[in-house]
């Protein structure tokens, strides 16, 4: 049997990150990612089966990056604020890069969260109870007006993904080109901190 050659599979894995950030999941076709890698289609199945195995492995490999930062702003001994910046920040830089992550997670946790959350994380999460807590102390101590953890954190992460989500959408109503998208979106890493802190602060 041949042995697979790590610098080809990394050749198509970033090949296939390319063409699913501009076609998305459902539109990239397994010809297109070896068109883009620059070997036949046969080749590219002998390294990964099925176009739904090689776009597991590419947001494992991405996910790997996010999660470990993400859990290191939850943990930093830092104020509030401060967190939600970072958080803020970090999020939409790797939405920025990946913009196809927040459709196939969507898909993925709703068609099957269990395994989903084991199979492709890998069971592992952001320790989420750090930040609630630290909202709780913040609300305890008067530095925030009082709401309910959870909402704020929602509050966050939908601000920081739903864009990328209704990303056709807001296309076609605005008129905007990808050059205009991406600029508001290079904003938002600013504003939705900015207005999070604003709506909460005392």
């Amino acid at each position: 049997m041949v042995n697979k050659d790590q610098s080809t599979e990394q050749k198509i894995l970033q090949a296939a990150r390319k063409v699913f950030i501009s076609k998305g999941m459902s539109g990239a076709r397994m010809q297109d990612i070896a068109n883009e890698a620059d070997i036949n289609k046969a080749l590219l199945h002998y390294y990964f089966r099925s176009k739904e195995k090689l776009f597991e492995t590419v947001f494992k490999e991405i996910s790997g990056n996010l999660f470990p930062r993400i859990n290191s702003i939850f943990e930093a001994n830092i104020p509030l604020f401060e967190k939600i910046e970072q958080f803020c920040e970090a999020y939409i830089e790797k939405l920025i890069e990946n913009p196809f992550i927040p459709l196939f997670v969507l898909n993925e946790m709703n068609r099957n969260p269990e395994v989903f959350a084991e199979k492709i994380l890998g069971g592992k999460l952001p320790n989420l109870k750090i930040v609630l807590t630290q909202i709780q102390e913040n609300i305890n101590q008067g530095i925030i007006k009082s709401i309910k953890p959870e909402h704020l954190f929602m509050n966050m992460i939908s601000m920081c993904i739903f864009p990328f989500v209704s990303k056709p959408m807001y296309v076609a109503v605005s008129g905007a080109k990808d050059a205009d998208f991406l600029k508001l979106m290079k904003e938002r890493k600013t504003e939705i901190p900015k207005f999070i802190i604003d709506s909460i602060k005392k």
